[in-house]
C-alpha cells in the first residue's frame, strides 16, 4: 500500500470536505479517489469521514489523523529536499546553539568535525544559554543546541550526555588553594559566583541544593554570565565558583581544586525537537558529545531522567566510510 499517496488524497478531501472538488484539485476522477480513501480506512481500521449527511464531515479519527498526516507529508517534503541538496552538494542551514562559556578550541573542533562529516552543511552558530536554547527549540527557531541538565521541557530529544567534573575556582593566594582538594563545607562564609538562574534553572537549583546538603550555604550568589567576568569576581575576593578545570586555564592567577565530599559534574548533551527535526540535528549532537568528551576528562554521574541512556536517533550520516 502506498500510504503516503493515500494520505495525500485524504488531506485534500479533509480540507475540501467534498469528494468532487478534491478529485478535481488532485486531477483524478472521483471514483478512484473514493476507493483510495476507503482503502486507507481499511488499512487503519477506522472511519475517517462521516458520509451519513449531505455534507461530508471528518470523524474524530479523521480530525486526529489530519494533523499527523500533514506533518508526515511535510517531513517527506523536507526529506526529498534534503536528498536534492545532498545531490547538489548543498545541505542547507543548521541553526545550532552553544553555551556562552564554550571554549574557542571546542568550537573549532566542532566546526571542523561538521565540515568533515557533512560537507555543504551551512552551520549558523548562536551563543545561547540553556534556557534560551530550550525556548528557541520549542519555538522551532533553533534546530539543535547544547544544553546543561537537568532540563524540564517537553517535546525534545537528547543525545549522548557528557559529564564534566567540577571543582572549586579560587584565587591562588587563598588559604584554600594550599591543599590539593577542598570540601564544600570548607567554603562556609564565601559567596558563590555562578551563572544567573535564568540561564539554566535546573542546573542552578541542583548546584545550590548539593552545596546546602554538604554544609555550604553561600551568603549570596553573585551572577556572572561571562567566564572572564566570573574570574574577575573570584579574583576580587570573597567568592568562589564551581566550574570545570578548563575555566581556571583562562587565568593564571586562578587555582582549581577538586571537591572531595560531593563529587559534582556538569552534564551536557545535544538537544533537538522530537518531531520534524532537522536531519543533521542528531549528527550535531553525536559529534558534540565526542568533542566535549575529548576536551575534558569525564566522570560517571547519576542518571538524569531527561537524557536517555541509549542513543535515541537513527544514523542519518554514516561517517565510518
Amino acid at each position: 500500500m502506498d500510504l503516503l499517496r493515500h494520505l495525500r488524497h485524504f488531506v485534500v478531501v479533509a480540507h475540501e470536505l467534498h469528494f468532487g472538488r478534491a478529485a478535481e484539485q488532485l486531477g483524478m476522477a472521483q471514483p478512484p479517489l473514493s476507493q483510495s480513501i476507503q482503502r486507507l480506512e481499511r488499512e487503519l481500521t477506522v472511519e475517517l469521514f462521516d458520509r451519513s449527511r449531505r455534507q461530508v464531515r471528518l470523524t474524530t479519527a479523521g480530525e486526529l489523523l489530519l494533523g499527523e498526516a500533514e506533518e508526515l507529508l511535510a517531513g517527506e517534503g523536507r526529506l526529498r529536499s534534503l536528498m536534492g541538496q545532498i545531490r547538489a552538494g548543498e545541505l542547507g542551514v543548521l541553526r545550532a546553539g552553544v553555551p556562552p562559556e564554550t571554549p574557542a578550541v571546542t568550537l573549532r573542533s566542532l566546526l571542523d568535525g561538521l565540515a568533515t562529516r557533512a560537507p555543504g552543511l551551512d552551520v549558523e552558530l548562536h551563543e545561547l544559554t540553556t534556557a534560551e536554547q530550550v525556548r528557541m527549540l520549542t519555538e522551532r527557531t533553533l534546530d539543535v543546541g547544547l544544553v546543561h541538565h537537568p532540563v524540564a521541557a517537553d517535546g525534545l530529544r537528547f543525545g549522548a550526555p557528557v559529564d564534566v567534573p567540577l571543582g572549586v575556582l579560587l584565587p591562588r593566594t587563598s588559604p584554600l588553594a594550599r591543599g590539593r582538594e577542598v570540601t564544600l563545607a570548607s567554603l562556609a562564609g564565601l559567596d558563590l559566583v555562578a551563572a544567573p538562574r535564568a540561564t539554566a534553572p535546573g542546573w542552578h537549583d541542583h548546584l545550590l541544593a548539593v552545596c546546602r546538603q554538604h554544609g555550604w550555604r553561600p551568603d549570596r550568589v553573585r551572577p556572572a554570565r561571562n567566564p572572564e567576568f566570573l574570574c574577575g569576581l573570584v579574583l576580587a575576593g570573597g567568592g568562589v565558583a564551581v566550574e570545570p578545570a578548563a575555566v581556571a586555564r583562562r587565568e593564571p592567577r586562578m587555582a582549581w581544586r577538586p571537591i572531595t565530599d560531593a563529587p559534582l559534574a556538569k552534564r551536557t548533551s545535544g538537544a533537538w525537537p522530537d518531531r520534524s527535526a532537522h536531519p543533521a540535528a542528531a549528527m550535531f549532537g553525536q559529534l558534540a558529545a565526542e568533542v566535549l568528551a575529548a576536551a575534558e576528562p569525564t566522570v560517571p554521574a547519576p542518571p538524569v531522567t531527561s537524557v536517555p541512556a541509549a542513543r535515541p536517533w537513527p544514523v542519518l550520516f554514516d561517517t565510518t566510510g
